[in-house]
């Protein structure tokens, strides 16, 4: 009768053993998935509503969202250090070629729309410029608000970093106005800034300054003050919108990006296959985005 007891308990503690290490595993499983996503700063805001709508639905997914801009986004790519890239711009050919180089071959998605919006203090009466007029505040040959109608003011101009998506799409698409041999800069005395946040809160601010962010950072009181912008003197003068957006009548919107190093697979492919469903869709028309469908 020992030798049967004995028996029974030494097969008690194993199969005890067996069962937590097969809750252990069980555990692990539920929380074995983490996709890194990482980038423009234009879209950390809906990244970020993203993924927290996104892990409340799938417990098992841990995604991290973090900024820094579309430069920062696409290098992190090219090195292999994040999942998903965002991007408010298109990758550049020199950073497809050092992707490729590194053994990255980049897929492109379009998540989302957006508009950019050139906005001045409310003070500022100006409301209704042209794409050259744009250009020319800022490349420096306009620098006084008369020279667009507006009162005897210093222009003060506000931009993004270099490293910035929306910089570099203003620079190609408004600056040199769509031409890829225009070389016109930004003028000298620009005032480059981190954030969209740090635009916002300058013009508010100065009456004489003239910024440009996405059209999802423009808060409501500064709205009235997004200025009318038309491809030419003839017109239309258009503010953004979702409308305008979406039947091309406003000049200065853009496509918003995510890059994957090669086709997604797993956890990764399921996000982006979600991001692209109507229910995300309907998350990036709340925060002032065009939706793609």
């Amino acid at each position: 009768m020992k030798a049967v007891r004995l028996i029974l308990l030494v097969l008690l503690v194993i199969l005890t053993a067996c069962g937590g290490s097969s809750g252990q595993t069980s555990s692990i499983a539920r929380t074995s998935a983490y996709i890194q996503n990482k980038g423009s700063d234009t879209i950390v805001n809906l990244a970020l509503a993203w993924a927290e709508q996104y892990q409340a639905e799938h417990p098992d997914i841990s995604i991290s969202v973090t900024g820094g801009g579309s430069g920062t986004g696409i290098a992190a790519l090219i090195n292999k250090t994040v999942d998903i890239a965002n991007a408010s711009r298109a990758m550049a050919a020199d950073e497809i070629t050092q992707a490729k180089a590194n053994g990255v071959t980049p897929v492109e998605f379009v998540i989302a729309r957006d508009a950019i919006a050139v906005v001045v203090n409310p003070q500022n009466p100006v409301r209704r410029l042209t794409l050259q007029q744009i250009s020319d505040i800022y490349s420096g040959k306009i620098n006084n608000w008369t020279g667009v109608g507006g009162d005897d003011r210093p222009i003060v101009r506000l931009s993004r970093e270099t490293n910035s998506g929306t910089h570099v799409y203003f620079l190609q698409t408004v600056i040199r106005l769509g031409d890829p041999n225009n070389t016109t800069l930004f003028s000298t005395d620009t005032l480059l800034l981190p954030s969209s946040e740090g635009i916002i809160n300058e013009v508010r601010q100065n009456p004489n300054a003239i910024g440009y962010d996405g059209l999802g950072y423009i808060p409501s009181d500064l709205m009235n003050s997004v200025v009318a912008v038309a491809r030419n003197t003839d017109g239309p003068y258009v503010v953004p919108s979702i409308t305008t957006v979406n039947n091309n009548s406003y000049p200065v919107a853009r496509d918003l990006y995510m890059y994957t190093s090669g086709q997604p697979t797993g956890a990764i492919k399921d996000y982006l296959n979600w991001i692209l469903s109507p229910e995300a869709q309907t998350i990036v028309a709340n925060l002032g985005f065009v939706p793609i469908k």
